[in-house]
């Protein structure tokens, strides 16, 4: 069983979530929309899958340097817990300060601050590339001798932490906790794209450190959510790379190196004057539109449906991905990676609906299911039998839903 602190939160996670929704039905104050928190959850499931890959390479670098050349030895005590979750909290701060600043780093980031939402879901929006530049601040811990161990549930419990701060229903909490803990106050102002609230507040649990290194900022009005440059889609393979490609396509036109070099490791919006000269982000008016495709009712509980059906089926494969063989995992993988796919194409009605993409997606639930069973990974036949039932009404649906919005489109054009 995956003993990842985040993976075994996984059902405390959609509870909160549950009850945030269940108290904006109370409230009639809306802060979720299907589109988005689909978008947001599937980005954190290719986030863990890509964890699943590569935790004992994160790992084993971090054990390496500890074995290796840790100046001391510290035994593993409460006391030496706790100073290793302000130590990783610290180190948080400056990767997490270093993602903002450093455009080729703030690819690695980006995928986290682009919903235009605030609620308890975007805390489960994450990235799948951000460990390449994150890893790095965090290996001075092994150098001092912070166990291993330490700093896998260090961190494990750094994130959850984050988890509660991203909402917009609490407002203030006591005057001393929030001089020293990072709080939903806080964390607004962070995910605010406004000019006064960008780049502040990049604590993790204490808000000290920015108030230390002069980037902290009081929450003042309620911040307008996203990024200077919205992403304009509900796909989350493309959410995850949209900001390299831009990166991509500007170094293609540099002039010279050093330009090129600026343009990577510059702030984000940073381009030579023949490029356009840097992108200063203005206020944002009144009239602006968030992103939000739009699509009819029973495409969203067909999605919804599918959604939830996903998130059993991704438990599973977190849950146990360990006792997987290699290939297992890598179709496992294709398949959520499928999944994710797909429910950004429903969502963006500009996109055609690859109808033969999810057909194949669906009737792989129950062929997955019986290979699993033939390779002895002890998967009860009733599972199996409800996968089967599940995926013919399913694509009998899909199709259903296809026809129609075929028909509607010809309707449109005549």
């Amino acid at each position: 069983m995956n003993l990842n602190p985040v993976i075994i939160a996984i059902p405390m996670y959609f509870t909160l979530m549950a009850i945030e929704l269940a108290y904006e039905s109370y409230t009639r104050r809306k802060t979720y929309r299907l589109n988005d928190a689909v978008t947001n959850i599937s980005t954190g499931t290719l986030q863990q899958l890509t964890n699943t890959f590569l935790a004992l390479f994160k790992i084993g670098i971090y054990t390496y340097l500890y074995e290796q050349f840790a100046i001391f030895q510290l035994e593993q005590t409460w006391l030496t817990f706790i100073l290793a979750m302000i130590f990783w909290d610290f180190c948080y701060y400056w990767s997490h300060r270093m993602a903002h600043e450093i455009s080729l780093f703030w690819g690695g980031h980006v995928v986290h601050h682009q919903s235009e939402d605030f609620n308890l879901s975007v805390a489960l929006r994450q990235t799948s590339t951000g460990f390449i530049w994150g890893l790095p601040f965090y290996m001075p811990m092994a150098i001092l001798g912070v166990h291993p161990v330490q700093y896998v549930l260090a961190g494990g419990l750094n994130l959850l932490y984050q988890f509660w701060i991203h909402t917009e229903h609490i407002k203030k909490l006591p005057r001393w906790f929030e001089l020293i803990f990072n709080t939903p106050s806080h964390h607004r102002v962070h995910h605010g794209r406004d000019p006064k609230y960008l780049d502040r507040n990049y604590a993790g649990i204490l808000i000290i450190w920015d108030r230390m290194f002069g980037t902290f900022k009081e929450e003042e009005e309620r911040p307008n959510y996203g990024i200077t440059k919205p992403l304009n889609s509900w796909n989350p393979v493309y959410a995850n790379f949209a900001h390299y490609i831009d990166l991509f396509r500007a170094t293609r036109q540099s002039r010279k190196l050093s330009d090129t070099l600026k343009i990577l490791f510059k702030p984000p919006g940073w381009m030579p004057e023949y490029l356009g000269g840097v992108h200063k982000p203005g206020e944002v008016t009144g009239d602006y539109q968030k992103y939000n495709e739009h699509t009819t009712t029973a495409i969203n509980i067909y999605i919804f449906i599918q959604f939830m059906a996903a998130l059993a089926i991704n438990s599973l494969y977190f849950f146990q991905s360990k006792q997987f063989d290699p290939t297992t995992k890598v179709i496992y993988a294709i398949w959520i990676i499928t999944t994710t796919l797909m429910f950004g194409f429903l969502f963006e009605s500009k996109s055609r609906w690859p109808a033969v993409l999810e057909v194949l997606r669906l009737l792989a639930i129950p062929v997955g299911f019986f290979a699993m069973a033939v390779f002895d990974y002890a998967v009860p036949q009733w599972v199996f039998i409800t996968g089967a039932v599940f995926a013919a009404l399913s694509i009998a649906a899909f199709l259903r839903l296809m026809r129609l919005r075929f028909a509607n489109l010809a309707g449109a054009e005549s």
